[in-house]
């Protein structure tokens, strides 16, 4: 765990001044908010999509899902590398570039191959979005600083699903999801032009005696670590959380509450977005002072709250009415952007300086290919077979898997709490 007493050799590199460091990270937040925009339109433009080109639930869970999310796993490695060894400032615009354009020419997709191709290309695009940024950050920000600048980086999420949410409901209501999708592909492409003019050129970080060492080395190096080990197994489980919540929860609303799309998007986007600024925010400051505490617990506070929202979570899919349905799904909108800033920090905390980018894409990839590819098919086969076995509900039924991988996450973040502390005594030691 050398990386825990590494210097921030990113001090060495003056991130220039105050208003110039304000200045990328919100052009780096407009970044992270329009791959999070790009990445989630499909789910509340499912209902318009699944009856225009005639998909079942379980060919949409494959577009949202499996399609995604194969191809977003197997680029995060390669790119990620590519950012900590080359410029990540190039790696993030060419991969905005191309996730824009595949995004546009979604919406002229005319049956689920079409649909499922372009899919993949946002996936490729995408894959490089937060390695490359969060390198950009390591190099940029000192790191007395850094848990911050992930979180607000990361409130992109949150704030990208609102106006994904919202936004896309209500042209989904009016242009349709055609315009929906070329719409937000043309305006991320110019957020890549700004993106090109904004953010400074970097120095890789890589140590010469690390730099011909393969990837996939390295990352087995970085495995082979307690602590980050028990990291990218979290990651694994939320992803069985995150990954269906998001993809059904929409459908779920309009078809068990009978709410429109404008209505979801508004009550559920909006809240999402709130929680979502709230728990990153939050989460950065908490990890900067649990990082300050030199106690090296800095996954406890999330995995709590993981383990509290999946409870509550479990009867908002049986709740009689919208409202109860939805107030009761808040503390699991919070939780997962309550994690983020936590279990990134923590992930560069192990891995070290110079090695940011490859310990997201590891992150990325845990979270990214098993609970995105599996999770949304498997919620699309027990709806499916649920309706027609006759049952009501059974999208309510399908979504049981997020609250039992969020429980199981909170359990899991635990562990590595352990790991990592014990990690930084033995060093200290």
């Amino acid at each position: 765990m050398s990386g825990l007493a590494a210097p921030a050799l990113a001090r060495g590199i003056d991130p220039g001044a105050r208003g110039a460091g304000r200045a990328l990270l919100g052009t780096l937040l407009l970044v992270s908010m329009f791959s999070q925009i790009d990445r989630i339109l499909p789910f509340i433009l499912a209902e318009s999509i699944r009856e225009e080109l005639g998909l079942s639930d379980t060919e949409l869970g494959l577009v949202t899902g499996l399609a995604f999310a194969v191809c977003y796993a197997l680029m995060s490695l390669p790119l990620a590398r590519a950012a900590d060894r080359g410029s990540p400032k190039v790696v993030m615009v060419a991969c905005m570039l191309l996730w824009s354009a595949m995004t546009a020419l979604g919406g002229a997709a005319t049956g689920f191959i079409f649909l499922a191709i372009t899919r993949f290309g946002v996936a490729l695009g995408e894959a490089g979005a937060t390695p490359s940024a969060h390198a950009i950050i390591a190099r940029q920000i000192p790191a007395e600083r850094r848990g911050r600048a992930i979180g607000l980086f990361a409130m992109g999420i949150p704030l990208g699903t609102m106006i994904g949410f919202a936004g896309g409901g209500a042209l989904n209501d009016t242009i349709g999801w055609r315009g929906a999708l070329m719409g937000a592909g043309l305006t991320g492409g110019l957020i890549a032009l700004l993106a090109m003019a904004m953010v400074r050129p970097t120095r890789p970080l890589v140590r010469t005696g690390e730099a011909g060492e393969p990837f996939l080395r390295a990352s087995a190096k970085l495995l082979g670590n307690p602590g980050f080990r028990w990291i990218f197994v979290g990651s694994v489980v939320v992803g069985f959380a995150g990954a269906p919540f998001y993809a059904f929860a929409a459908p779920f609303l309009m078809r068990t509450h009978g709410l429109s799309a404008s209505e979801v998007g508004l009550s559920f986007g909006l809240l999402q977005g709130l929680m979502g600024i709230i728990g990153t925010l939050a989460g950065g400051a908490g990890f900067d002072q649990a990082v300050r505490s030199g106690s090296g617990r800095v996954l406890g506070p999330p995995a709590w709250l993981f383990i509290g929202a999946s409870i509550v979570a479990v009867p908002a899919l049986l709740a009689p009415g919208p409202e109860l349905a939805i107030a009761l799904l808040v503390p699991f909108m919070l939780s997962f952007s309550f994690l983020l800033p936590w279990a990134f920090g923590a992930a560069h905390l192990v891995a070290g300086t110079g090695k940011e980018a490859m310990a997201s894409g590891l992150v990325l990839i845990g979270s990214g290919l098993l609970g995105p590819a599996l999770g949304p098919v498997l919620i699309g086969l027990i709806s499916d077979g649920a309706t027609a076995a006759g049952m009501g509900n059974g999208l309510g039924l399908g979504l049981m898997i997020a609250p039992a991988a969020g429980m199981a996450t909170g359990i899991v973040m635990l562990v590595a709490n352990r790991r990592i502390s014990e990690g930084m005594a033995g060093q200290a030691g």
